[in-house]
């Protein structure tokens, strides 16, 4: 059983498996913490909501492809994982206390595409801050 486990293919669908449930997670998580229905809006073609959460998205995989290059237990990787997830998750609040001029929920809500595309650049490039250091 244990070559089973080491196969390359059974390793790659496990990580692979892990990742979509862990992703499910956040998101969620996501979409408590900002004021609008993430998918919702995105149904009604609010381009704004898709750049914000492609870009959570996008810094989630790319935290969690960190993670598993560095780590060899499907364990380790969760924790990181988590761990980038909290750090992509102060970024966004870090992002809104930045901007006291307006409300970022408030903005992309009303499809300010520009504000959706800089939270989509923030939570795609901390995720190589975060990445960088998952070790």
């Amino acid at each position: 059983m244990k070559t089973f486990w080491e196969n390359p293919y059974v390793e790659t669908a496990a990580y692979y498996s892990v990742v979509i449930l862990c992703m499910i997670v956040f998101l969620t998580i996501f979409e408590i913490v900002t004021k609008y229905k993430n998918w919702e809006e995105i149904q009604k073609g609010n381009v704004a909501v898709a750049m914000a959460t492609g870009g959570k998205i996008f810094g989630l995989a790319n935290i969690f492809r960190y993670s598993i290059e560095q780590h060899d237990s499907l364990f380790q990787m969760i924790g990181w994982g988590l761990f980038g997830f909290i750090l992509l998750l102060i970024s966004y609040f870090i992002f809104e206390f930045l901007t006291p001029k307006f409300k970022i929920d408030d903005e992309i809500e009303k499809d300010n595409r520009a504000v959706g595309f800089i939270a989509m650049v923030i939570s795609v490039g901390m995720s190589y801050v975060i990445g960088a250091r998952i070790g």
